[in-house]
């Protein structure tokens, strides 16, 4: 790779061409994308916004597809992942989703200010549809938060 000097000429040195592609940019490049991507990714799957309970049990572990979470917001209003659903019309879109016999798991996220009523209600019509693999998500880092 160093220079070499042509004997030929009058005192002029010439170069020659390096035909080797230099790969050290690319790899920076491609880390530096490598971990943007790899910082985004959790924030696009977060849907909808709510404050979730504090609880020391232990996580489920998780599912290998994605999963279909039904939300209740502060408000009181239900989503199937980030799309508001009525509650009368709940069961039917669930199965318009799913199809018959669902048996993946579902997740339920309630805001831990929303009334515990209401969400008891959105679980009693799925489980009365026919939903029975159903779980109540909190935040663990909550309560580690707390503690502190």
């Amino acid at each position: 790779m160093g220079m070499q000097m042509d004997s030929g000429g009058a005192g002029r040195g010439r170069r020659s061409m390096n035909a080797e592609i230099n790969v050290t940019p690319l790899v920076d490049v491609m880390l530096v994308l490598l971990i943007v991507f790899m910082i985004t990714a959790p924030l696009l799957t977060t849907g909808v916004d709510v404050a979730l309970p504090n609880s020391s049990a232990q996580n489920l572990p998780a599912p290998q597809s994605t999963p279909l979470s039904v939300s209740v917001d502060a408000d009181g209003k239900v989503y199937i992942q980030e799309t508001e659903t009525p509650i009368e019309e709940l069961t039917s879109k669930l199965y318009a989703i799913t199809g018959e016999g669902y048996e993946e798991r579902i997740f339920l996220r309630g805001d831990e200010n929303v009334d515990y009523g209401r969400i008891m209600e959105v679980m009693t019509r799925m489980q009365k549809a026919g939903f029975r693999n159903i779980a109540m998500v909190t935040d663990p880092q909550a309560q580690i938060r707390g503690a502190q």
